[in-house]
């Protein structure tokens, strides 16, 4: 069983840097993508980024282009997210998900099977 450990979140000054992480074990990491989601308080969840298992990032939400890289370890089996010139408006529960998918990454949330606990990044002055 795939198990996805979230870390890094916290409290940064808009225009300060973060990066996330995501630890998984359980499986053949090599052969999943992960995906990147957040969820701001009253909001629905929505897609930041994902990652092939090959660390392609095909994905990243229009607001965050330019400001956030995905990343990936495969010996290491970690996931980043490397998030800067952040802004009030990323604030919101990080959450990173995992599938079992080759040669491309999923933005749908709904298409993950493995969850991770979720990271609270708070963007404020």
């Amino acid at each position: 069983q795939v198990q996805l450990v979230a870390s890094g979140g916290g409290l940064v000054q808009p225009g300060g840097s973060l990066t996330l992480s995501c630890a998984a074990s359980g499986g053949t990491l090599n052969d999943y993508a992960f995906g990147w989601f957040r969820q701001a308080p009253g909001k629905g969840r929505e897609a930041v980024s994902c990652i092939t298992n090959s660390g392609r990032s095909p994905y990243y939400l229009d607001s965050v282009k330019g400001r956030f890289t995905a990343s990936r370890v495969n010996a290491g089996n970690t996931v980043y997210l490397q998030m800067n010139n952040l802004k009030p408006e990323d604030t919101g529960v990080y959450y990173c998900a995992a599938r079992r998918v080759t040669g491309w990454c999923p933005s749908i949330g709904d298409y993950y099977d493995h969850w991770g606990q979720g990271t609270q990044v708070t963007v404020s002055s």
